[in-house]
């Protein structure tokens, strides 16, 4: 199994840390692609919209309000669009710089068009999943698109994957994602992994995660075993601070668990073919059974049932063939506990 290609989804997470460090947000963008890096993600991705293109102003939440009070989608929206082309370059620059992949995920024409030079990825938002003229535009670049199935059914995702591919985009990976913020266990439904994987088996399918993190980051670890070649997750550098996406995010320490998950995964998979292993060819040798004597024999005589036991180590002659030495004669003296090899009888 190829390791998981792994993205630290920021979104707009360091607005809260640059509040809470009394830092500017763009300083604390650059500590969270920092602190990404060093846990092992092999892309930073941030969100890139202007709340007035992106929502109506009346829009009701759909998230916790005990986790993240604001009311309105505009609302939450508003308090973290302060970014413009220039801050998402100098966060690309810095990426490159630190050899982390920078990504960002356009939520209207003009942040797509802006963003084309910075990313080599483009990643559609589950709620972008029906907005086919979006995702026309987009897919008339021409570079990989990666798209969440948050709330969507299968006939959905399948018109969203036919449309880029019309459009002449090959390079495409559709990321199972329970669009509920948190995503209880019981709504994780990781099984449709494998549900996506046989319905679309010549595109990469991944794993957008909204669940609490667990101290084994046990669920992302699942979503790898059952196939998701991309694994993506919130993102945050405090998950006690409150609002938007921290309650449920990956800190460092979860994304270093997962990413050691990952490569343990790596080594004990091995390969497919059942066979014997270098490194079992001694204990097979010395661990297995050979035919053994139970008494001291002279030459000539006949060996009989009881004069044999089926004793370690396998380097003599194997069980399998006691009928055919009983019966025989031994022809040499044979000490006890002698393990018989076929030049002996």
């Amino acid at each position: 199994m190829k390791k998981p290609y792994i993205i630290a989804e920021v979104g707009v997470n360091f607005y809260d840390t640059a509040k809470q460090m009394d830092i500017t947000p763009l300083e604390a963008a650059k500590l969270y692609v920092l602190e990404a890096k060093k846990g092992g993600a092999d892309a930073v991705k941030f969100q890139s919209y202007k709340a007035d293109t992106l929502v109506s102003k009346q829009s009701p939440a759909y998230w916790d309000l005990n986790k993240e009070q604001t009311k309105t989608q505009h609302g939450l929206f508003q308090k973290h669009d302060g970014f413009e082309k220039q801050d998402y370059q100098i966060l690309c620059d810095y990426s490159k710089k630190l050899g982390i992949d920078f990504m960002s995920t356009p939520f209207d024409f003009e942040s797509a068009d802006y963003l084309f030079d910075m990313i080599d990825i483009y990643k559609i938002s589950s709620s972008d999943l029906s907005n086919i003229p979006f995702i026309k535009h987009i897919a008339k670049k021409r570079k990989p698109i990666y798209i969440s199935a948050g709330a969507a059914y299968i006939s959905e995702v399948e018109e969203a994957v036919r449309v880029i591919s019309d459009a002449g985009c090959t390079d495409i990976c559709v990321l199972h994602c329970v669009l509920s913020y948190p995503t209880k266990n019981q709504d994780a439904n990781l099984n449709m992994i494998k549900h996506l994987r046989k319905i679309f088996p010549n595109i990469k399918i991944g794993y957008s995660d909204h669940t609490m993190p667990d101290k084994t980051m046990t669920i992302l670890t699942t979503a790898y075993l059952f196939g998701a070649e991309v694994i993506e997750k919130h993102f945050t550098l405090d998950k006690t601070l409150s609002g938007n996406d921290h309650y449920h995010a990956m800190d460092y320490n979860d994304l270093k668990v997962s990413v050691e998950n990952f490569e343990l995964l790596q080594v004990i998979g091995g390969q497919y073919e059942k066979t014997v292993l270098d490194c079992e060819i001694i204990p097979r040798r010395e661990a297995r059974r050979s035919l053994v004597l139970t008494r001291k024999m002279s030459k000539g005589e006949i060996i009989k049932a009881e004069d044999i036991m089926i004793k370690r180590p396998g380097t003599g002659i194997k069980p399998e063939h006691i009928d055919i030495v009983i019966g025989r004669k031994v022809n040499k003296e044979l000490a006890e506990d002698t393990v018989l090899t076929w030049d002996m009888v």
